[in-house]
């Protein structure tokens, strides 16, 4: 395996920290706007829909944004999205009066856009990075990446919870808007330029993939996502606040160290998986992780019916279903990257995102939804099924040499 230049490692350090940086602040607001409007009085359902122009705009931004990044660079796509979350941001320190049902959807929906032009920046960037160092060092990259950043949306979680306890809802966007702008400055002035520009500038047309593995693996990612979120986003909160009685700081703590611990399996799974030694895991690895998930929000849903500690119950459900779910995601992660060749990277990093977008639209509206129909346990269940469409999909998905894996690195089966 060729040494890593100096270079590179300066511009995946750089590009790192400032997704770090604003992956806080997007754990922040997502847990700031689900517990401030339910204390306000809106439903469960009610406070889903407040995050579906988040999740909407975050299709739209998948689509165009890779094919943004490849015709002006990464890194530019990167800070568009800082700024956009600045903005962001600064529209939720208005007076209380202002703060209505669509003004606030304005707001998440410039956050989605944010959020997803900068999360697809950051993971084409590693494959750029990387180059053709192979399939071990890349996996471990994005294993890093990815796991460092759910480990900071954790403490984003607890730091949106925190805040709302000790300040105001206006004070803490305050606050999370004059640190983000912070270090929107420093990595603006540091980052390598032209980062993941395409020498050949690409029509729009080609935004839509062509290769059946990014295809497929879209497909598995659009459900796995939408099963995490169902239960995640909206029906865990509300459950542990209205029927377990627990306070903001400790719904905030538990569901941080949940993605941190989340995080680290993420950053953990190179050491997991044990790969062949400069070789990345391929689609069979996929697949059973997908069958061991399904197994998870199942025996949850059971344990929930019996009288049993529920506070413990939960724990107990959310830290398998947390190590289980991490694994999946990092192969997924690396996956994308390596069915991708170097030139359309971001195009199909930006595809697969899309269909990552949608399924956590789906999913949030469906945490809403079925919560208040069906309760904790009936997300549960709807989590189980779309676990096992993610399961069923990935049977299609074909060794990372085989025809339709364009110019992926050599791996494993």
């Amino acid at each position: 395996m060729p040494p890593l230049a100096q270079s590179d490692l300066r511009g995946y350090l750089i590009l790192t920290a400032g997704y770090w940086g604003f992956t806080i602040t997007d754990g922040a607001i997502r847990m700031l706007v689900v517990l401030y409007f339910h204390l306000l009085g809106y439903s469960p359902f009610e406070v889903a829909m407040l995050f579906v122009f988040y999740e909407f705009f975050g299709i739209v931004t998948n689509l165009v944004g890779g094919w943004l990044g490849a015709r002006i660079g990464l890194n530019r796509t990167t800070h568009i999205g800082m700024a956009l979350q600045v903005l962001a941001l600064s529209m939720l320190t208005v007076p209380d009066a202002w703060l209505g049902v669509a003004y606030v959807m304005g707001a998440q929906a410039l956050s989605g856009i944010a959020k997803d032009l900068n999360k697809l920046s950051a993971k084409a960037s590693v494959k750029t990075l990387a180059g053709a160092s192979g399939s071990g060092r890349l996996l471990k990259w994005v294993a890093v990446l990815t796991g460092s950043k759910n480990a900071l949306k954790g403490f984003g979680f607890f730091l949106g919870a925190a805040l709302l306890e000790l300040t105001s809802f206006r004070g803490a966007m305050g606050l999370l808007a004059g640190g983000l702008a912070i270090v929107l400055v420093l990595t603006a002035a540091l980052a390598p330029q032209d980062l993941g520009k395409a020498k050949d500038k690409p029509k729009f047309t080609e935004v839509f993939s062509r290769t059946p593995a990014v295809n497929w693996l879209s497909g598995a990612r659009f459900f796995l996502f939408g099963a995490r979120d169902v239960w995640f986003v909206v029906a865990l909160p509300v459950f542990l606040y209205s029927v377990l009685g627990w306070s903001f700081m400790q719904i905030g703590a538990t569901l941080a160290l949940w993605i941190i611990g989340y995080g680290v399996v993420q950053a953990s799974a190179p050491k997991l998986l044990r790969p062949s030694p400069g070789k990345g895991p391929g689609a069979r690895t996929a697949q059973a992780w997908a069958a061991a998930l399904t197994l998870c929000p199942i025996a949850l849903a059971l344990a929930l019916a019996q009288p049993m500690h529920l506070g413990l119950t939960i724990i107990g459900g959310l830290t398998l279903f947390g190590v289980v779910f991490a694994v999946n995601s990092s192969l997924h992660s690396y996956l994308i990257l390596a069915y991708s060749d170097f030139e359309k990277v971001s195009m199909n990093v930006g595809f697969y995102y899309m269909a990552n977008a949608g399924g956590r639209l789906a999913g949030t509206v469906l945490s809403g939804w079925g919560y208040q129909h069906y309760g904790l346990a009936g997300c549960l269940w709807i989590s189980a099924g779309f676990i096992a469409a993610a399961t069923a999909i990935s049977l299609k998905l074909p060794p990372l040499h085989a025809r339709g894996a364009t110019d992926a690195p050599a791996s494993a089966d």
